[in-house]
């Protein structure tokens, strides 16, 4: 069970010798390096008689690590019991305790120690000198003379053999000894035979020194030994080979010298050499007999050194043994004591209000239940506690992610009480109403700047919801609302939103509203388009007839009236013509805006049309507005209808001028039109840059709406066919005012037109 712990003080009753952190990682660590180095000793002992080798080489190191773990116990009983005397001294609960028990252990952990050692010193010492029995020795003595007697005899049967076979050869030229040779290596089974002459140079040879350019001569003084007793033998490959050589090269040589009878047809004296190799068996023997014997004599020279071994491994045992027995003590007599002291520290802990889970005590007795007890008391308490506080995280996890999901809402969300008042508001519904909602929090929604009306109205649909609900089953309202129709008139500022309630718990009441202004536009646009088609065909048809009319009243009364009724007669029908054509050229734009022809997309060269339209402008002396012409010169070829993009043209810089002339800025500055290539986007931008007076905020939102319009002449449909142009090329247009030091110098319409695909 998890426990909360305090830095210790002097006046803790708990605070005892392992009760830190860091006093417990110490003893852990220490206890952990002692059995481990007891069981690496116990290990090597147990291995010391079968891999004395290993034993040997790994003693240095073992001592040493011995010698310092030894060090470190001893430092640490040292601390342990300055610690223990401290407490002592100080009079604090258990001291006494704990003195005692480690006296107790270490004692008990001393004598039996030093018995085991004493017995341990007597038994190792006598058993290292049975080890080396005169016996034995002689044992091994014998077995070594034994593997010599049975490798003469190898070499004695080989040399007789010889002898024998050479006798095939002795009358023989040396040109036929090749067959002679081949027949003996078969009788005697020897591996190689060959005949040297008494120069040691080699005459014939069968077996294994027929594919050797320069098989192994004698030695010049065996030759002359053999010359003296007749024959001569030698056993090669013993002399350095271990127990995991390889055995193989193990062979025995005998060398006779062969003896012609009658008539000498060689004069010259031969020798005949036969090579056979050792049984495996044998030289296996005889090594492993050699080895065991070379071991016997080291071991017997080095005993005093494996007895000084032994039995320092046995007394750095028991210093082990006894630290551990001391340190042992301590661990057992602070767990003896430990139910009184965390009794002790829980009750006062408790008592200042402390509710922290506290230590329990797995042991079987009284006080371990005691602790445990009083342990799960304080845990209910904690969980509880916890419990509560969970809870109240939950619920505050949860608003702030529900404010999250408000704030990034797009439509607008307000929680009114039952008088209207406003309880809490998300960013749409601050950005929708153009109000300061949030500062506005426990005002009344139609007491908040502007929204009078809606406020009313608001609450209004709400009493009638409420009234209406238990006898319809109805769970919440929907009305349709505008905001912000001042002077100006509902089509130039206004704001439509579509607003839903609903009654939370709590007499709350959950209003969310959304801004369908651009969806109104839209439907407005259309319905303006229809009215536009049917008005352009409607007025068309009779104006013709009028201004034909009006001109052949003209041609008839031409002279037949006197001077004064002639120039109103004229003045008249001039009138009636120039109305007649104003009125077809407003027909014509309502059939353009009605009527746009399905754009034909081609590649053009925006570049080209841009600037054949300037040369319209550069004559045009009714307006004293400049343009210039600011034109990218990579500009690649673009998608779209000329003649459409042409009206787009005109349209735009007809109403920058407007704009800049309606300014009136000394002196007026230049319509920009500027075309870029912008990599990111893959498009082409055309922007139309004014100098006028700029777009209000609420004309901003409805310019591309027909009949939307800040110009005393015109028709307001510019810029909504521009955007119907646009949309039939797939392109972005977007307009926007300039700022310069906080001020408004002008506006600026874009165009993001798509490229012409590349033919390949």
């Amino acid at each position: 069970m998890p426990s909360t712990r305090r830095t210790a003080h002097h006046d803790d009753p708990r605070y005892s010798l392992l009760h830190s952190r860091a006093a417990r990682w110490g003893v852990g660590i220490g206890v952990a390096t002692m059995v481990s180095i007891g069981l690496v000793l116990l290990f090597l002992l147990t291995q010391a008689t079968n891999n004395r080798a290993l034993y040997e080489r790994n003693y240095g190191r073992l001592f040493t690590v011995n010698v310092v773990v030894a060090g470190l116990l001893l430092a640490v009983i040292a601390w342990i019991g300055m610690r223990l005397y401290g407490r002592l001294r100080r009079g604090r609960f258990g001291s006494r305790l704990l003195m005692k028990l480690a006296i107790i252990f270490a004692v008990l952990g001393f004598l039996p120690g030093m018995l085991i050692y004493t017995v341990s010193y007597q038994f190792v010492s006598r058993s290292i000198e049975s080890w080396f029995d005169v016996k034995v020795e002689g044992a091994l003595d014998a077995g070594l003379s034994l593997g010599r007697a049975t490798l003469d005899a190898l070499s004695n049967d080989l040399v007789a053999k010889t002898r024998t076979a050479s006798a095939q050869i002795a009358n023989l030229p040396d040109a036929a000894a090749g067959l002679a040779l081949e027949r003996i290596r078969d009788q005697i089974g020897a591996s190689d035979v060959v005949l040297w002459n008494s120069q040691g140079h080699l005459i014939a040879s069968a077996g294994q020194s027929r594919f050797q350019l320069n098989p192994d001569r004698p030695a010049p003084q065996l030759l002359r030994n053999v010359r003296s007793q007749r024959t001569a033998s030698q056993i090669e490959g013993l002399d350095d080979l271990s127990p995991n050589a390889d055995i193989s090269g193990a062979r025995v040589k005998a060398i006779v010298l062969v003896s012609g009878t009658g008539v000498e047809l060689s004069p010259e004296t031969r020798f005949l050499q036969a090579t056979q190799p050792l049984p495996p068996s044998v030289v296996a023997n005889a090594v492993a007999v050699q080895e065991a014997y070379r071991e016997y004599q080291e071991r017997a020279l080095a005993r005093e050194g494996l007895r000084r071994m032994y039995i320092g491994t046995l007394t750095l045992s028991l210093f082990l043994a006894v630290f551990g027995a001391v340190l042992l003590a301590v661990l057992l007599g602070n767990q003896l004591a430990r139910p009184l002291l965390v009794l002790a520290e829980g009750v006062r802990e408790v008592a200042a209000g402390d509710l922290s889970p506290k230590a329990a005590l797995q042991g079987k007795d009284e006080l371990g239940g005691l602790t445990r007890a009083f342990a799960d008391m304080t845990q209910q308490l904690s969980e509880a506690r916890s419990a509560v506080d969970k809870s109240m995280l939950q619920v505050d996890t949860a608003r702030a992610n529900l404010q999250t999901i408000l704030d990034n809402l797009t439509a607008g969300v307000i929680v009114l009480d039952a008088d209207g008042r406003i309880l809490s508001s998300n960013r749409g519904a601050t950005r929708i109403l153009r109000a300061p909602l949030a500062a506005s929090e426990g005002q009344l929604l139609a007491e908040v700047a502007n929204l009078a009306d809606f406020g009313k109205g608001v609450q209004a649909q709400f009493h009638s919801f409420l009234g209406d609900r238990e006898q319809h089953g109805i769970d919440h309202w929907q009305q349709s609302f505008e905001l912000h129709a001042g002077a100006t008139g509902p089509q130039q500022d206004a704001t439509t939103v579509i607003a839903r309630g609903a009654e939370l718990p709590g007499a709350a009441r959950l209003l969310v509203f959304d801004d369908i202004s651009e969806i109104v536009s839209a439907q407005r646009a259309q319905a303006w388009g229809e009215v536009a088609r049917r008005l352009a065909h409607e007025i068309k048809n009779p104006l013709t007839p009028i201004q034909l009319s009006a001109e052949r009243l003209a041609m008839k009364l031409d002279g037949k009236v006197d001077a004064a009724g002639q120039a109103v007669l004229t003045k008249s029908v001039r009138t009636i013509v120039e109305q007649v054509d104003a009125m077809k050229r407003l027909v014509n734009e309502f059939r353009d805006y009605a009527r746009l022809p399905a754009a034909e997309l081609a590649p053009v060269d925006l570049n080209a049309l841009v600037a054949d339209i300037l040369h319209l402008y550069e004559n045009d002396g009714g307006s004293g507005v400049r343009v210039r012409a600011e034109l990218d010169a990579q500009c690649p070829l673009v998608l779209g209808d000329a003649q459409q993009l042409r009206q787009v043209v005109h349209n735009l810089v007809q109403n920058a001028q407007d704009a800049t002339e309606a300014a009136q800025r000394s002196p007026a500055p230049a319509v920009v039109i500027r075309t870029r290539q912008s990599d990111t986007t893959g498009r082409v931008r055309l922007t139309v840059i004014d100098g006028g007076t700029g777009f209000s905020e609420s004309l901003l939102k409805r310019a591309f709406e027909p009949y939307v319009t800040t110009k005393s002449k015109g028709t307001g449909l510019g810029l909504a066919v521009v955007r119907k142009i646009a949309d039939e090329h797939g392109a972005r247009v977007d307009i926007a005012n300039r700022v310069e030091e906080g001020e408004t110098v002008g506006a600026q319409v874009s165009l993001s037109l798509p490229l012409a695909p590349v033919a390949v």
